[in-house]
Formats: C-alpha cells, structure tokens, sequence
C-alpha cells in the first residue's frame, strides 16, 4: 500500500518525555504561554467551529492505559474547556449521551433556566468564561437531542465486510501500556463522516526496553491490518482527498539494542507515516545513517508536519492566529515552519 502512503524517516526535535504533547501541538512543552498550547483538534474547532452542531468537531479516542500521558487525546491549552476534546470512552462514556427518563420537552425546560442562570452569571462574570461554557453547553443539548453521533460510535451498523476488515483486536492492557482496539480505526472513520474535524487515536504500547521483538510481532500485524484497512476505506469512500492521515509516536527508539533485547529511548531522529489528504503518496523522506540513529538527508520538523495538515485544511500558518489569554496572537506553528514541499508543492 506504499503507493497510497509516505514514510518520512527523518522527524527530529523530539524530547526524551513519555508524552503526546508534541504529536499533538507539534510544539514543545518548553515555554508555553498561559494555559498552554492548544493541541490541532482544539485549534481547529476554533477557527472553524462543527461541522454539525450534533458531533463535537474534536473528539479523542482514547482508552484507559496505566501510564495516560500515552494515550492523551490533547488539551485546549490557553483556548479553554469548550474546546477540549470530547471522549466517548471516558467517564460514564456512551451512557451520558442517553436521555434516561427525561423528554425533550423537559430537556427543553432545563435549557430555559440554565439560559436564565446563565445570564445572570454573565451580569457579574468579566472573565470570559461563560463565552466558553456557551459552547460546551450547545455541544451537550446538541449531542442529547440527536442520535447522529451515537449512531457514529455504533458499529452494528457497519457493513459486516468492512467490519472483518479491520478485525478483532485484544482489549487487555499489557504492563503501564493501553490496549490494542481495532474497532477504533473503524470508529475514527465513521465519526469524520458524521462531521469530526479531527480524531485522535491511541493504540496499544511502544515502550519496550525489554522483549522488543517478541512484543513487535504481537503489535505490529495489528497495527498493519487497522492502518491499511483505514487507507483502504477512506480510498474506497472517496475520502483520501479530504481526510489526512498521521501515525507517529512522541521519539524513536534507540538503533542498538540492550541487554534485554529491548530498545531504549531515542529523540534523536523518529520516523512517520502519512496518508491521504490529497498529498503526493508513494515517497519517502529523508533519511538516517546506517544505523538508524541520525537524520542525514532532509530533517523534518514536528511544526512541518502540523504546518502541512493545516495547509491541507486550507489554513495559512503564515497569516492566521489566534488570541491567547492576554490577548496576544499566536502562530499555529512554532518557528515560521512551512509545510512539507515533497508532500504538497
């Protein structure tokens, strides 16, 4: 499926942190502003709100693992709560989207007084949050008074072919890790048809300073068979020019291994994958040195990624910003990065 896809072998400027954050912000966590920096599904429910008010346009798929800095869907940073992530898996999950015993009628009343307490808060509040808390209660009532994102999270209504495709995964955690669930490559999809800007998703765990291979040979046949039925699907679907595709991890792995047959951290040089988005597929770039410990032909950035994704959305990093809390305009990307040549011209 190489045609469909570009491996990049060269991503450096990681940090030797088990975190997310820069796969999801594209930035350090070094010198933030207040709040933070936003993560991409937070910035882009931002700039560019749903696409339907009834699914939440950034949304994390994320399941329980026992180290979560792994499997973080990403924060709202300096952009607040209502620009958060929504996560189906967390809390009381599908059920808080059930109205149990309650008529929309009476939702509707519900809504009434929380619009009058509302107002009167906003009287006395000079913060701007309640400007927040208007658009995560509109999310809520949105989601309450639909079916359209539950029926996206329903994969009974999957054809049962495409549900082979993607096949079964194991739910069980190993070690501080996550579990392997294929069904959420699946879920990904059907949530950017019903109106998801963008899906995060974590799968499985990477960390293996010991048994390196013998866990690989668990992970990766899985990890293959949910990517390309994803690739495929979005192909068949005639969704690869609109919807873009990135697996990556926060750093690479040591190109030596150590005493246990496992590899070790290494942010010197990582790698990623890239798919659809109406890219030019079928390349690879950059490159290591023989070991595969030092980028020696075309460096790319974690900024030069995101810099392509929002110019892929036809988003301008050199033009657009947005206000932090003190009020200053922000750059989507760090250091006036550019999106990637090879991929986009």
């Amino acid at each position: 499926m190489t045609d469909k896809t570009t491996i990049i072998r060269s991503i450096v400027g990681a940090l030797d942190n088990h975190d997310a954050f820069q796969c999801l912000t594209g930035r350090t966590t070094r010198n933030q502003p207040p709040g933070g920096w936003p993560c991409l599904g937070s910035a882009l429910a931002k700039l560019d709100g749903p696409v339907n008010p009834m699914v939440p346009p950034n949304i994390g798929l994320a399941p329980k693992m026992g180290h979560m800095e792994w499997a973080r869907c990403g924060d709202p940073g300096f952009l607040g709560a209502a620009y958060a992530p929504f996560q189906p898996n967390k809390g009381g999950g599908k059920e808080d989207m059930v109205l149990n015993g309650i008529t929309l009628d009476r939702l509707a009343d519900r809504r009434s007084l929380l619009a009058a307490v509302d107002r009167f808060r906003r009287d006395v509040d000079g913060s701007g949050m309640m400007d927040g808390l208007d658009a995560y209660n509109q999310q809520a009532f949105g989601i309450l008074t639909s079916s359209k994102l539950m029926e996206a999270l329903d994969l009974t209504k999957e054809d049962p072919k495409v549900l082979a495709a993607y096949g079964k995964g194991d739910p069980n955690n190993r070690d501080d890790g996550g579990p392997k669930l294929m069904e959420h490559f699946l879920t990904a999809r059907r949530l950017v048809e019903a109106g998801a800007r963008c899906v995060t998703v974590a799968f499985s765990r990477w960390d293996h300073h010991g048994d390196n291979f013998g866990a690989l040979r668990q992970d990766l046949p899985l990890l293959d068979q949910g990517i390309s039925a994803l690739i495929t699907d979005l192909h068949a679907r005639g969704l690869d020019q609109d919807v873009s595709v990135v697996m990556w991890g926060e750093f690479g792995r040591t190109p030596t291994i150590n005493k246990d047959g496992g590899r070790d951290h290494w942010p010197r040089v990582s790698c990623a994958m890239l798919a659809g988005g109406a890219m030019r597929h079928g390349q690879v770039i950059g490159a290591t040195d023989r070991l595969g410990g030092e980028a020696t032909e075309r460096p790319v950035s974690f900024a030069e990624v995101f810099a392509t994704l929002y110019q892929r959305l036809g988003i301008d990093v050199n033009k657009v910003t947005i206000p932090d809390l003190s009020g200053r305009p922000q750059y989507l990307v760090e250091g006036g990065a550019q999106p990637i040549k090879e991929l986009v011209g």
